[in-house]
Formats: structure tokens, C-alpha cells, sequence
């Protein structure tokens, strides 16, 4: 995770797996189900309340995911870049990249 404060904007790179992304890269394991559903619910909701104490400081934010990167819909590491660049100099208070699905 990036933090920029010239542009007060905050970038977070997450996993799928581990944010539990709707996406195709985002599986369950079989085994110990009840612990990874209550360790990925647990990480979403650390997410959720992070995003919403820097919005209430007048950050920005930017989540680019695993899938922009892997996977058969990714983007790709130029356009990524592009993407993230276009959006510190842009005025979104906050997006996401994420490959196709």
C-alpha cells in the first residue's frame, strides 16, 4: 500500500484471495472453510472501515487489485500504471482497477 500525501490520496494493492475479490481468481479452499470465511469477511470489514476513516481525513482512495495483473481478464502492468497515474492527477475521490472478469 502507497500513501501520497501531495495528492492525499491512499493506494491499496490487494489480493484477491485475501480481500475476497468477486472475481475469478477468488476461490475458497475446501479445507478449513469457517476459518477462511471468518479470516476474508474479517479482512473486508477492516478494509470497509479503513477507507472510511481516510475519506472522513480527505483522502482519496485507489484499490488495485491482483486480477489487473493475473489472471485471463488482466489489464497489464502499462495500463495499470496509466491508469493509476490518471487517477492521482485526476479528482475521483476514490476507484478501483481490476481486470476484466
Amino acid at each position: 500500500d502507497l500513501a501520497l500525501p501531495r495528492y492525499r490520496a491512499a493506494i491499496f494493492i490487494n489480493g484477491c484471495f485475501w480481500h475476497g475479490h468477486d472475481c475469478g481468481l477468488f476461490r475458497l479452499p475446501g479445507t478449513r472453510r469457517d476459518f477462511w470465511e471468518t479470516k476474508i469477511t474479517r479482512n473486508r470489514q477492516r478494509d470497509i472501515e479503513v477507507k472510511r476513516l481516510l475519506s472522513e481525513a480527505g483522502w482519496r482512495q485507489l484499490t488495485i487489485w491482483e486480477c489487473a495483473f493475473r489472471g485471463a481478464g488482466k489489464l497489464g502492468i502499462a495500463r495499470t500504471i496509466e491508469l493509476t497515474g490518471a487517477w492521482i492527477t485526476g479528482s475521483a475521490s476514490s476507484a478501483e482497477i481490476r481486470g476484466a472478469a
